[in-house]
């Protein structure tokens, strides 16, 4: 009863907090910023983003395409909108922003800045097949061998990955195609990647459809060497019956059982330290994210990582924003240079933004039904990050929504910033705006704890821990107030421990020399009583 007590007043803060500082905020976005308590119950919040622009192909001058005066001419035919496209890369050393528009059979390159078309790219030359054929993935990086920026594109349905050079605005120089491997352990009838990462070694990665033993992985020079970071099989109770079946089942028996094998992951990124972050798209417990070592094991698989939550905590609910029931589907993720980790969810068309440690920072964007409605998503497929800004491709609506980060944003990226360096007093100011604007924020309580906690203030460090129900470093923290207590008071303690000593040596020798240390009175005599005179009968009141 106490703990539900407890729950009530805090979502009641929390209600009347994002109602009083909030109420611009929603008004200006066309959805509900919200965040999760301690107890994974959705709360209002403040917006971290808002939507600073849509840019469609107009906006991204595609019709110069058409031009002839122009260096990024292709045709007088070329398209002049994006179709289906699936995916997005920033290349941040040129400032440059590519995309694999899927049905047009071509990779874009925009400026980053203004999203205006820099070129066009429908194939390659010196290759086996010269043009694109529905491309999904893209990635761009300088060649530390080659000296030259070079374009990776996961070339879907003419089964390749491609890696070329660029050598003007319509043009790229093949330099080695990435083919189906012949290898006995490739067992894959087919090989269409659909995504593709390289590592600072040049290794390539590609996500294949049909292949659930990881990323296909391929040397700098093209050989096949094995697969990467596979997912694991999620437990459940029909996986386990099956496998206790599996060891009384007969030879016919088995033939006729399903295989339980991994999911096939969706997408992939890469920070600046080289680890490799993959994304399931699947609804699934196991392995959702992962972030994976050069060895190709999660290093989040552990008692830690176990209890990692991505995405929406109220999955297969209703949700009235969409008007249905809703199972959350990660389809991409993005790692800023700060850290932060952007996952893309494309049922519900949000982002939900993690820090280093899958702390949970914020979550903006929506899906909406209609195609017109600015600011929200119908098809989200891809997304990226740069600075203060995140970008998310539309398959559908066939635009990039260009989102900014609000003031508020910038008080929380900056504090988480400082508090994953365990900086945590440098962080105290942040958290404290962060309060003031979202009272219901729990890491704000839980960074300004550890501020507290550092500058030995420890009675504070325990309000600030109870108000977020941290019981671990509330726990900590009361081990300290106490130790610190006998600190301050050790020497009082000391004399009173041993003057307690002294009186109970004095008082024991005392008492072996039959003398009491306090005499008492002797107990005064009880009156005695007078026993009550008979009364004289009738007879002798007559005489």
């Amino acid at each position: 009863m106490k703990h539900l007590l407890r729950k009530v007043l805090s979502l009641s803060l929390a209600a009347v907090t994002a109602l009083s500082m909030s109420v611009t905020a929603f008004a200006d976005e066309p959805y509900n910023s919200y965040n999760y308590d301690t107890w994974d119950d959705a709360i209002p919040s403040q917006s971290a983003y808002r939507v600073e622009k849509t840019v469609t192909g107009a906006e991204m001058q595609l019709l110069k395409l058409r031009d002839p005066n122009e260096k990024v001419y292709v045709s007088d035919n070329a398209a002049i909108t994006l179709s289906d496209a699936r995916d997005l890369f920033v290349d941040k050393e040129r400032k440059e922003m590519w995309v694999a528009d899927t049905k047009n059979n071509r990779i874009l390159c925009l400026d980053l800045e203004t999203l205006v078309v820099k070129g066009a790219y429908m194939g390659v030359n010196n290759s086996s097949v010269e043009g694109f054929a529905a491309p999904q993935g893209v990635f761009v990086t300088t060649s530390p061998t080659l000296g030259k920026q070079v374009v990776y594109v996961a070339d879907t349905d003419n089964s390749r990955v491609v890696k070329a050079t660029v050598t003007d605005e319509r043009n790229l120089e093949c330099v080695t195609e990435y083919k189906k491997p012949e290898e006995a352990l490739y067992t894959a009838q087919t090989f269409n990647p659909k995504k593709v990462c390289v590592d600072v070694a040049e290794n390539v990665y590609a996500v294949v459809n049909s292949v659930n033993s990881g990323s296909v992985q391929f040397s700098r020079e093209g050989k096949f060497t094995g697969f990467y970071g596979a997912n694991r099989v999620q437990v459940t109770a029909a996986v386990i019956a099956q496998r206790i079946w599996r060891a009384i089942a007969s030879d016919e028996q088995l033939e006729g059982m399903s295989r339980n094998v991994p999911i096939e992951y969706a997408n992939f990124d890469i920070d600046n330290d080289g680890f490799i972050y993959t994304v399931t798209e699947v609804d699934t417990d196991t392995d959702a994210v992962k972030k994976l070592n050069p060895a190709g094991y999660n290093i989040w698989n552990n008692a830690k990582g176990n209890e990692y939550k991505f995405g929406d905590l109220t999955g297969g609910q209703w949700d009235p924003l969409t008007k249905k029931q809703h199972v959350t589907r990660l389809t991409d993720l993005d790692i800023s240079d700060t850290g932060l980790i952007n996952v893309m969810d494309f049922e519900t068309g949000r982002v939900f933004q993690y820090d280093k440690e899958c702390n949970l920072v914020c979550i903006f964007g929506s899906k909406t039904s209609t195609s017109d409605q600015r600011g929200t998503m119908s098809n989200p497929n891809a997304v990226e990050s740069y600075g203060n800004r995140v970008y998310i491709l539309d398959g559908s609506k066939n635009d990039i929504t260009v989102f900014i980060e609000t003031q508020f944003g910038k008080y929380v990226h900056a504090a988480f910033d400082l508090y994953d360096e365990g900086r945590y007093v440098e962080a105290k100011s942040d958290w404290e705006e962060v309060v003031k604007r979202d009272g219901s924020y729990t890491y704000a309580y839980i960074g300004l704890g550890k501020a507290a906690l550092n500058e030995e203030e420890y009675n504070s460090a325990l309000k600030y821990f109870k108000t977020a129900y941290d019981q671990d470093d509330y726990d900590k923290a009361y081990k300290y107030a106490r130790e610190a207590f006998l600190r301050e008071h050790f020497t009082l303690i000391i004399i009173i421990i041993a003057l307690l000593v002294i009186l109970l040596i004095v008082k024991g020798q005392l008492k072996k020399r039959g003398i009491k240390l306090i005499k008492r009175k002797p107990k005064r005599p009880k009156p005695a009583t007078v026993p009550a005179a008979a009364p004289k009968d009738d007879e002798e009141e007559g005489e």
